[in-house]
């Protein structure tokens, strides 16, 4: 069986490493926004090249709280991707902010940059970006349409460590970028982690508010904040695999090479731009029976996963929230399969897969 993911075998060259950071914690004595959690800071601010780091406990929580950071008047429009993964739009939603679906490029996957003039309005104040797959949107533009507007920039992460567009780091472009750790990311901890990432120094100091129940100073309370605190055990994990992330990309990426080079034509491979490096958090591919491909790899020994089956604007949990059609987002929700690219994938198995798709019998269908 080729595993879709198996992080047992993912992390197991790093064990030594990662079991002498755990002892050190331990030893420390002290388990909250200690030393751990700042020298990690510090080193992922440099890596990014960006002036300030701010760990938190998810995902979700670095972009809950930069959008409550951003101190937006209540139910302010935000824009943001009609395929991107729910919590994007969880976190304008939880922040108390309106979302406003805009359609992806067909070919990249990320947001449309020409699809956001048609759906600004007087009440628009920011654009939220996914670099979906560990693909780099096009913040180019993108960033050029915020400035004409005024608007705010946040970047979803949550795929794209490392990624970069014209050599500059996803998460730098905007006034946030907020990176997910869990753990089957490019860079992930060995539990739920998160991080925010700013070049504006007010900003980091609201968010470091924010994430400490509103405080600074302990007992005492400037904001109405959250317990949102990344723990000094996941922030030395993290150092740990930070040291390795340029390995781990750079295997993902020879495995998309790989992949480039022997899939049949006939799926819909992932758009390539020379100015882009991608970092193939997920090799995705379309097919128009992807339902039966799936089930066909799986009789044959090969896990897949879907990312993702359901649209947000198809979700329960959005109903009276997302309205409207939107296209492009359902024919990529219908056909989009991943394809094994982990850092515990090795080559051999992907050139199994792609024989194994080859020799799928409604392949040309």
């Amino acid at each position: 069986m080729i595993e879709y993911e198996n992080l047992k075998a993912a992390n197991q060259g790093l064990s030594g490493e990662l079991l002498a950071a755990v002892k050190r914690v331990i030893e420390s004595g002290w388990y909250i926004l200690g030393q751990e959690v700042q020298a990690f800071e510090q080193e992922f601010a440099h890596a990014l090249q960006v002036g300030h780091c701010i760990g938190v406990a998810n995902g979700l929580d670095a972009l809950t709280l930069s959008f409550k950071a951003l101190e937006l008047p209540a139910g302010a429009e935000v824009l943001v991707a009609s395929n991107t993964y729910i919590a994007t739009i969880l976190a304008i939603v939880h922040a108390g902010l309106t979302p406003v679906l805009v359609e992806p490029d067909l070919a990249t996957y990320n947001m449309d940059p020409r699809q956001l003039r048609p759906v600004l309005t007087r009440r628009t104040a920011a654009i939220c970006v996914t670099h979906l797959y560990g693909k780099p949107c096009r913040m180019d533009l993108i960033c050029a349409f915020a400035t004409e507007h005024g608007l705010h920039v946040v970047e979803d992460c949550a795929q794209s460590h490392g990624a970069r567009l014209k050599d500059k780091a996803t998460g730098t472009f905007g006034i946030a970028g907020c990176f997910s750790f869990y753990p089957t990311k490019n860079l992930g901890a060995l539990g739920d982690a998160g991080t925010i990432v700013t070049n504006d120094k007010s900003f980091a100091d609201r968010l470091r508010h924010w994430r400490n129940y509103g405080s600074k100073v302990k007992y005492v309370n400037t904001y109405a904040g959250y317990n949102s605190r990344l723990d000094e055990m996941q922030a030395a994990i993290l150092r740990v695999k930070l040291a390795h992330l340029e390995a781990i990309t750079t295997h993902k990426r020879r495995l998309a090479t790989m992949y480039f080079n022997l899939l049949p034509r006939e799926l819909v491979l992932p758009a390539r731009q020379v100015d882009e490096l991608d970092v193939f958090h997920i090799f995705a591919v379309r097919h128009a029976r992807r339902d039966a491909l799936r089930g066909w790899l799986l009789d044959q020994g090969v896990k897949t996963e879907v990312h993702y089956p359901i649209p947000p604007h198809r979700q329960e949990a959005m109903k009276g929230i997302l309205s409207g059609d939107y296209p492009i987002a359902e024919q990529i929700h219908s056909s989009i399969l991943s394809l094994p690219i982990s850092f515990a994938t090795s080559e051999q198995d992907v050139q199994s897969v792609c024989e194994t798709i080859r020799q799928f019998p409604g392949l040309g269908d």
